[in-house]
Parts: C-alpha cells; sequence; structure tokens
C-alpha cells in the first residue's frame, strides 16, 4: 500500500457520527460494520517513538493522533498521512502512562499522567513552542486520567496511592476527593486500593468508575460530594463484581469503559473481561462475604454460545456477559467498545494479539497480529472504521478495513505463557509483587483445563519473579529503559 493513500474507511459512507451512538445510526449499517472489522488490516505503522508506547487517542474531530511513550514524549499524528505535528517532552520524569487531547480547546491542550505520579497539563504556544504544567501529583505510579465528557476543563485522575483527585483547569485547583481502600476485615496487607484504572459514563457524567487491586469496580457519584470536605466521599454509590470472583484475593482489575447506553466493561487481571449494566450493582452497603461464588459461575459460560444472553439469572444473582480468549498477566491493558452503537469490545492481549468480541453473546470474531510481545492499547476512531493499537513495541498501528478478503478465526488460538517482563518488569514494590505472586497462586490451582499445561512453568516463574523483584528493589525506580531526554 501506498504510505500516501487515504484509508477507504474515510469516506462517508463508513463513518458513523460519535463512537457509538446508537440514535444516528440505521439498522441497515450493522451487518457492514461486521463486514469491516472482518477486513480490518495494518494501514500504517507510526513509528518515531523510542520506547512502549503505553498510550493512544483521537481527538475529537478524529484527524488528530495522540500518543506517549516511556521515552517521556508526547506525540501528535496526522495518522492518515503519518507525518509527525508535533513532538515533545512531556515534562514528566519518568513513562508517560496516558495521554489526551482536551476537547473543545482547539486541539492546543494535553492532559498527561505517568509512573512519577505527575499529571501534567501541556499547551502550545503560538509560536509552536510547549509549555507544560504540573496540576497535581500522585505518591506513586498514575496510569490512567479521564476528562469529563464535553468538557475544556474538568478532569479526574487515580493513581496506585489509592487517591483520586477532580481537577478543574479553569481555577488550576486538584481537590483530593478520597482514598479508596479495601473492604472492611479484607486484605489486611494492602492498606489502599493500588488504583489502575477509572472511567466516566458519558450519559451520565456525574458519574464515575474507579478500579484497581481488588475484586470490585467502585461507583460514585460527585453530586454526592460537599466541596467544603464536610462529608465522607469515599462510599461508593455502588459496587459491580462478578459473583464468582467475590471474595477472591486473587485478582485485580486493569481496565474499565463505559458505552453510551452506561454499560460498564472490566477487565481483570489473569482472569476476563466482563458486561455489566446499571441493574447489576451490588448496591452502596457492601457486605463482605463469598457466599454470592456458589451456583453458576461467569467463567463457565461459552462464549459466542447461542443461547447465551447478554444476562443470566441464577436465583437472585444476575451473571454479566463474558469475554474470553485473550490473557492479561502481564501489563495494565485497557479494554475498550467500537462500533457505532458499541455493538464489539476489543482488548489486546499478552499474547501479542487484538480480540474482537460481539457484544451480545460474547461470541469471539476477530484475531489479529499486532505486537511481537503485548498490545496495551486499542482506541477505536470517534467516526469512522479505524482503531489505533500499540503495546511493547515502539510503534503505533492504525487499522483500516483495506483487505481484499474477510479473516476467519485461526484453527487454534494456543494460551500463550507470558515472556518474564510486563508485570515483572515493572516490579519494584511489595504491592507489586503481591499481586504477580497472586497471579501465580490463581494459575497454579486455575481448575480449568486449558491452563493445566502452565502449572508446571509456575513455580520457575516465581523464582524468576523473585529474582527481578530482588534486582528492583536495588536500582532506580524508574519502570523504562530509556536514558532521560538532555
Amino acid at each position: 500500500m501506498s504510505k500516501n493513500k487515504r484509508p477507504r474507511s474515510i469516506p462517508r459512507h463508513r463513518s458513523y457520527s460519535g463512537r457509538c451512538l446508537a440514535t444516528r445510526t440505521r439498522p441497515s449499517l450493522q451487518p457492514e460494520f461486521r463486514d469491516l472489522i472482518l477486513r480490518l488490516d495494518i494501514y500504517k505503522k507510526l513509528d518515531k517513538h523510542r520506547g512502549c508506547v503505553n498510550t493512544v487517542s483521537f481527538n475529537a474531530e478524529g484527524d488528530i493522533l495522540v500518543s506517549g511513550s516511556d521515552d517521556r514524549r508526547v506525540i501528535l499524528w496526522d495518522w492518515v498521512t503519518g507525518r509527525v505535528k508535533l513532538s515533545f517532552h512531556s515534562g514528566h520524569n519518568n513513562n508517560v502512562f496516558q495521554a489526551k487531547i482536551l476537547p473543545f480547546a482547539d486541539d492546543r491542550s494535553t492532559v498527561t499522567c505517568a509512573a512519577d505520579g505527575q499529571i501534567r497539563l501541556a499547551q502550545i504556544l503560538e509560536g509552536g513552542g510547549v509549555e507544560t504544567t504540573l496540576l497535581a501529583k500522585h505518591q506513586r505510579r498514575a496510569h490512567k486520567l479521564a476528562i469529563e465528557p464535553g468538557s475544556p476543563h474538568v478532569l479526574y485522575t487515580c493513581g496506585e496511592d489509592g487517591l483520586v483527585q477532580h481537577i478543574d483547569l479553569r481555577t488550576r485547583v486538584a481537590t483530593e476527593l478520597f482514598t479508596c481502600r479495601p473492604i472492611a476485615d479484607r486484605r489486611s496487607y494492602m492498606p489502599v486500593v493500588n488504583l489502575n484504572t477509572i472511567a466516566i459514563d458519558p450519559r451520565n457524567p456525574n458519574l464515575f468508575a474507579v478500579a484497581g487491586s481488588d475484586e470490585y469496580t467502585r461507583l460514585y457519584d460527585i453530586r454526592k460530594y460537599k466541596w467544603d470536605g464536610s462529608t465522607d466521599f469515599g462510599q461508593p454509590a455502588d459496587y459491580f463484581c462478578p459473583p464468582n470472583l467475590i471474595g477472591g484475593d486473587q485478582v485485580g482489575i486493569t481496565g474499565l469503559a463505559f458505552s453510551d447506553q452506561s454499560e460498564l466493561l472490566v477487565s481483570y487481571n489473569d482472569e476476563f473481561i466482563y458486561l455489566f449494566t446499571q441493574d447489576m450493582g451490588l448496591g452502596p452497603n457492601l457486605v463482605p462475604s463469598s457466599s454470592l461464588s456458589t451456583g453458576s459461575e461467569a467463567s463457565e459460560m461459552a462464549p459466542g454460545h447461542p443461547s447465551s444472553p447478554s444476562t443470566m439469572d441464577v436465583g437472585d444473582i444476575v451473571i454479566p456477559q463474558v469475554y474470553k480468549g485473550h490473557r492479561n498477566c502481564v501489563t495494565v491493558k485497557g479494554v475498550n467498545f467500537c462500533g457505532p452503537k458499541c455493538e464489539y469490545v476489543v482488548s489486546g492481549s499478552d499474547c501479542g494479539r487484538i480480540f474482537i468480541w460481539k457484544k451480545k453473546g460474547g461470541e469471539l470474531i476477530r484475531v489479529m497480529e499486532a505486537d511481537k510481545e503485548v498490545v496495551n492499547c486499542i482506541e477505536p476512531h470517534p467516526h469512522s472504521t479505524v482503531l489505533a493499537s500499540s503495546g511493547i513495541e515502539s510503534d503505533v498501528k492504525i487499522w483500516t478495513p483495506e483487505a481484499s478478503e474477510r479473516a476467519t478465526l485461526p484453527t487454534k488460538i494456543e494460551q500463550f505463557k507470558p515472556k518474564a517482563r510486563g508485570w515483572m518488569h515493572h516490579v519494584s514494590s511489595p504491592e507489586d509483587l503481591m499481586m504477580q505472586l497472586f497471579s501465580l497462586q490463581r494459575r497454579r490451582t486455575d481448575p480449568d483445563p486449558e491452563r493445566v499445561g502452565e502449572n508446571s512453568a509456575a513455580g520457575q516463574e516465581l523464582l524468576e519473579l523473585m529474582l527481578t523483584f530482588s534486582a528492583n528493589s536495588g536500582g532506580s525506580s524508574d519502570d523504562g529503559e530509556h536514558e532521560p531526554e538532555p
């Protein structure tokens, strides 16, 4: 394909207004969209970073892509031509974990968070230079931030210190809302929940969800916060967790995403992806118990089974839809919806592939080779059938429906044994070590016959993990493999 060739997905008849706005999409377009997914192929590789690319995101118009990397740089791309519009140092002194372009700001303002715990604002000046400003700070790594939908002024951040902050860019004030703590009498070794991800409900921006190193996704309503600090805002409005994982000490959550119908996707470390609707919440007053883990488990639902509804009632228990096939063990992976009506679920995997499922029923419809090691980020274009992906490799891959023939699933999707990096590469604290120990223990004791072959290797992985932690604890806290910019 010529480097200057525009992807065929850009013409109007292959676009849709909004990421997944049902009200503007004719039903007749749905079979066409599935066909486009089956024809996705690499259109272009954007290769200017010098380290793992940890974040990709489109602007509201969809003509600019922003990426951030272990090299601590942020790049704005004209992704159609592959041209770098602007490349600048983020101001962070550690790996950039997320970068987003603020809406309604003429694409001149970008917010970032990083492994140094800092939240920074980068503004493009009239002369073309970039000024970066520190907005807030976490005591540990800050993996994700969330911009209030439709607002160029308000964002939320979370960090491994358990802290959730609200930032108003008009006043440059960062308000510490609460520190997320484990359920009472649970995980006494863990004083706070190390938060990996945060997401805002686009249908109701008053609601946001956070998740991290335990099994629960916590939903909060910002309207309940008293800005004079007179109330304890740490109490969630609702909790979400698959019944089979309640009471489990060996799982955590790496990714969250809301659909435009307020559905909530949750990606578990060393487990599966689950889809929750608003009525699946466990309520605000959670009682520590593992009693709900009995009976039919969500993990026993065969993905894509023709009789599997999006939810199942087992007595008073509502089972969320589950999505299987990928592996999420070694990095903090995101998860996302794609399609005009959010009809599909997409995730990266430790095997270096992209997995795409049909949301209703959980049918796996596409598996794409996307990285030599691990795929962490997949971002859908806001208006067209385009995906951007990134992972351990130093490039960003743009996917458009260019293939002349529709792809078919591999005859056998092999279970993948993670290499000794990823989480182990980032082990720099006792909490990191504990998460790895839980992951290994879960795989050693998992009765799933598909994983039996991994058990014999778990002991060797445990030894490698201990050696890695010992080596990392004596060195720099920097997660990256690159020297700072001069």
